[in-house]
């Protein structure tokens, strides 16, 4: 990478030209980013840093607005995985009555996948003229987005059978039509936790609990870890501070167009680059604050 743009420089001073010139910019600019992205997966070496993720998403009070807004943001986190060659599947969603989805999880593999997606955590605001309001007037709207590590099915893990209660139901697609005619999606609840899990992606009832069950396994591994170190940020206590307003990330449409991260203070002007699943930028800047606070606390 070093001597590629070593020699461009070396051609540009010989001979220069515009064509040099541009060659070299555009080299440089994606070197740049490779450069930043090696950086980052550097620091990801919290535990489960590498794994795959769990993303849920959930709209928050407003309605039909708010699950408009939840289903912008799997759209979102569809493209940025899409972007990052990530592979990505729908375990469970919940459509709205009108538009747009209540809640959602899903799953995104590939490396460092939750290394990234854990700093998406939390509240996100929406501002824009509502196209669901007949007068026009401009809304707010929330939602919240949890990310999970996805853990080993061969980690040490005893779940009591007399602990689950497992439900089965029928699919429903978009529009609230049936996927099939038979009781295929799998509900199951943890009693003890009151940790929920729901899985209808698949046609077979089988399949399904065989998801809920992975799914259910990363949830409570995650939940007794963070009852081991309660001095550390749990994730879990993160989910249970999340109150409605508290956002992490505002996404402004109108008067003007900004998305803005108040963790970091980074902001991008170009909201369609966002909402297509440009979210490097914020991801970047929340790991390496995190890094560097985590650095200033040691010294």
């Amino acid at each position: 990478m070093i001597e590629e743009l070593e020699t461009y420089q070396m051609l540009l001073e010989e001979e220069g030209g515009e064509l040099l010139v541009g060659e070299l910019a555009a080299k440089h600019k994606r070197y740049e980013k490779l450069a930043e992205k090696t950086e980052v997966e550097f620091i990801l070496n919290d535990d489960y840093d590498t794994n795959d993720a769990i993303l849920t998403i959930h709209s928050g009070a407003g309605g039909t607005e708010s699950q408009d807004w939840a289903e912008m943001l799997l759209r979102m986190y569809t493209r940025w995985a899409e972007a990052k060659g990530f592979s990505h599947s729908i375990d469970d969603i919940l459509d709205g009555e009108e538009a747009g989805i209540k809640s959602v999880t899903m799953e995104i593999s590939g490396s460092f996948a939750y290394g990234f997606l854990k700093s998406e955590t939390g509240i996100h605001r929406l501002v824009r003229i509502s196209p669901f309001n007949a007068q026009g007037k401009r809304q707010t709207s929330f939602a919240s987005v949890f990310v999970y590590p996805i853990v080993d099915d061969d980690i040490d893990l005893d779940i009591n059978p007399s602990d689950l209660k497992i439900d089965t139901y029928r699919a429903s697609g978009a529009g609230g039509q049936h996927v099939n005619t038979t009781d295929s999606a799998v509900r199951i609840t943890h009693i003890p936790t009151n940790i929920i899990v729901q899985c209808q992606k698949e046609r077979s009832q089988i399949k399904n609990r065989e998801t809920a069950m992975k799914l259910l396994r990363s949830r409570l591994y995650k939940h007794y870890e963070e009852q081991k170190q309660k001095e550390k940020q749990a994730m879990e206590n993160q989910k249970t501070e999340i109150g409605w307003g508290n956002q992490i990330r505002s996404y402004v449409f109108h008067p003007y167009q900004m998305v803005k991260d108040h963790r970091t203070n980074f902001e991008i002007g170009n909201m369609d680059s966002v909402m297509e699943g440009e979210l490097d930028g914020f991801i970047y800047n929340y790991l390496k604050n995190r890094a560097l606070e985590r650095k200033n606390k040691t010294l």
